[in-house]
């Protein structure tokens, strides 16, 4: 007789949070108003979809995204979490960390978060200390993204007010983020591109700072990059829009020359920002990866 095999349960634990809306001058619609209003969801974005789920309620009744507010209703979000989530041993360069918050120096080769046990998300609580802050989050979460084969310096909230203080930055493009990557291709010393990603404006700076001949790829630039918007996949479609797409890209590179063998040659090596917590200037720079300074020996 076959031998039973254990059970595994996933319980999960329901959380109710609440809001009461202060007296409005003028009615507003929920979806307007709830962005940020609760710990679990910062963003309005989130905050539409958790309406859309029906998760969302306005004084007992499920809420639509056009329902109005004049003041005094109570806003209830119910949502559920996982416990147990995995925590994978892995160890991250830790950049910078105080109590809500922490710049880590993502390996490329890993997912920032998802549904393998592998992601940066599981790695976090094995390299970050316990922030002891009134509004910690059970576990650290990063508050952009970074792609699979990406590295570099990756911003991570420790607490529900850091959370959200930060995603705001994003949303304001207060913070300054620079790239290095090596393209290939004849590039202009420098420029801008300025061409929409999936219907939406995205803006891309970029300085050549150096160019190498390559028998292979004619030139491969050692090339800056200063992204101003946030798009999926931005840097990567921006360069091969213009020629000159980044080594090792096998989604957006040219198919009929054989990429590099080490991966893709993009990280992100410095951010910059104003702690929202405590106002004081941040900023952090990582060193190009060995493989960058293997083509480009003198740097």
């Amino acid at each position: 007789m076959a031998k039973k095999k254990p059970c595994t349960v996933n319980q999960r634990t329901i959380k109710k949070e609440k809001h009461t809306v202060p007296l409005l001058n003028i009615p507003i619609r929920l979806s307007d108003y709830a962005g940020g209003i609760f710990k679990t969801i910062p963003s309005r974005k989130g905050m539409k979809k958790a309406i859309d789920k029906g998760v969302v309620s306005v004084n007992g009744t499920r809420a639509e995204t056009a329902t109005l507010l004049f003041g005094g209703e109570v806003i209830t979000l119910i949502s559920t979490s996982k416990e147990n989530k995995p925590i994978l041993t892995l160890d991250l360069e830790i950049c910078f960390e105080n109590d809500h918050l922490a710049i880590i120096n993502k390996p490329p080769g890993i997912l920032v978060s998802g549904n393998k046990k592998k992601t940066i998300v599981n790695a976090l609580p094995h390299n970050l200390k316990k922030s002891s802050a009134i509004d910690a989050l059970d576990r650290p979460k990063p508050v952009h993204r970074l792609d699979f084969p990406t590295s570099g310096l990756l911003l991570v909230a420790k607490s529900y007010s850091a959370m959200i203080a930060l995603n705001k930055l994003f949303k304001t493009r207060s913070i300054q983020k620079t790239y290095f990557a090596i393209t290939y291709g004849s590039l202009k010393s420098q420029g801008t591109i300025q061409n929409p990603i999936d219907g939406k404006k995205a803006y891309t700076e970029y300085k050549v700072i150096k160019s190498v001949v390559s028998e292979k790829f004619e030139y491969l630039n050692l090339v800056t990059l200063f992204p101003k918007t946030g798009r999926k996949h931005q840097l990567r479609i921006h360069l091969s829009q213009i020629n000159s797409p980044i080594l090792g890209d096998k989604k957006y590179g040219k198919k009929e020359v054989i990429s590099s063998g080490k991966g893709l040659y993009l990280h992100a090596s410095k951010l910059i920002f104003k702690d929202p917590i405590s106002n004081e200037i941040i900023s952090v720079e990582s060193k190009l990866p060995k493989k960058f300074t293997r083509i480009f020996d003198k740097l």
